[in-house]
């Protein structure tokens, strides 16, 4: 439904009255509107990752390359350790 003229321009006052009053709050509302619009253009255009998102994973990857490495090493040692006994 489309606003009255009353009301646009009563709007159009109450924006200009935040402008002249506020020019912080004008300047973060204009920030955070080009930050959700840019969120937006990612999300629709189906973007690739960002950076942060790539990080991570690559993160996630390397910890658990390394915890299945320790593993390894400490079942090989066991097992190396149980056939000592044995032997003996």
């Amino acid at each position: 439904m489309a606003w009255s003229q009353d009301e646009e321009r009563m709007l159009a006052q109450i924006e200009q009255h935040l402008v002249d009053d506020d020019p912080r709050l004008v300047a973060r509302l204009e920030s955070f509107n080009e930050r959700a619009r840019r969120s937006e253009e990612r999300s629709a255009g189906g973007h690739a990752p960002s950076r942060s998102t790539v990080i991570i994973v690559i993160s996630w990857f390397l910890i658990a390359t390394l915890v299945a490495t320790l593993l390894i090493l400490v079942l090989r040692e066991e097992a190396s350790a149980a056939l000592a006994l044995t032997a003996a």
